[in-house]
């Protein structure tokens, strides 16, 4: 699909947006048991749908797994939001019509937007330089320097403490980028509404990853037809 896209001279070859989202995974919170007794809070006469009580258990993925789904981690989406066994997807958006370009789920860590984010920018075609829009969880040291590594300028919003300054900031794509990388929450909005993916229907990393590269075809299908279409009808 984004063969073809690039095909119809739709892409942006220079400017680009990278988030991440949460997808709740196909496990339940009675599955996330301790590593090193799973079967503590399995009450007897009753293992297929017990009555379980947390109140008071700290629990983490470093002491506890699912045993639905072991690859599911125990992930929120901010500051006093209810944790739910999650998988992280990826998306890298080129900034002209808003097409996904390249997308990929990771486990839940909380550290694996920048390193999602990098890999993805290595793959895009060609040598060149290039921008990259974000939010402020992007603004991390180790990231803004590999960024600069691989010719890209961070078009990252910056956190109070930031090594992004005004060499970046002054210029007028910088306030470009940041209006145009809000335009990514329309499509994790797409997936999790109309492709089902709020909360995937397959377990393990590999599955719950080849069905969001899946959902993102089809919503560059969806969307190049629409833009197909605007242009047959404005012409030239």
């Amino acid at each position: 699909m984004v063969g073809q896209v690039r095909a119809h001279g739709l892409l942006s070859d220079e400017h680009f947006t990278v988030d991440g989202t949460l997808i709740e995974a196909w496990a339940g919170h009675k599955s996330f048991k301790r590593k090193d007794n799973p079967d503590q809070h399995t009450p007897p006469g009753d293992p297929g749908n017990p009555s379980v009580d947390f109140h008071g258990e700290r629990r983490s993925n470093a002491t506890h797994q699912s045993t639905t789904d072991p690859q599911a981690l125990l992930a929120r989406k901010g500051k006093g939001k209810e944790a739910k066994l999650s998988y992280a997807g990826h998306v890298l958006m080129e900034n002209r019509h808003g097409l996904a370009v390249n997308g990929c789920v990771t486990q839940a860590t909380g550290r694996a937007e920048p390193e999602a984010a990098l890999a993805m920018v290595e793959q895009i075609p060609g040598w060149r330089r290039i921008t990259l829009g974000a939010d402020k969880g992007y603004d991390r040291k180790e990231f803004v320097e590999a960024l600069r590594d691989h010719q890209v300028t961070p078009h990252l919003a910056c956190k109070a403490t930031t090594i992004i300054d005004e060499r970046t900031t002054r210029h007028p794509g910088y306030l470009l980028s940041q209006q145009k990388r809000k335009r990514i929450e329309e499509i994790f909005g797409w997936l999790k509404t109309v492709a089902g993916l709020r909360k995937t229907r397959h377990r393990g990393t590999a599955r719950v990853d080849w069905m969001f590269r899946f959902a993102l075809a089809a919503y560059n299908l969806v969307r190049m037809r629409n833009l197909l279409l605007t242009a047959a009808q404005t012409g030239p």
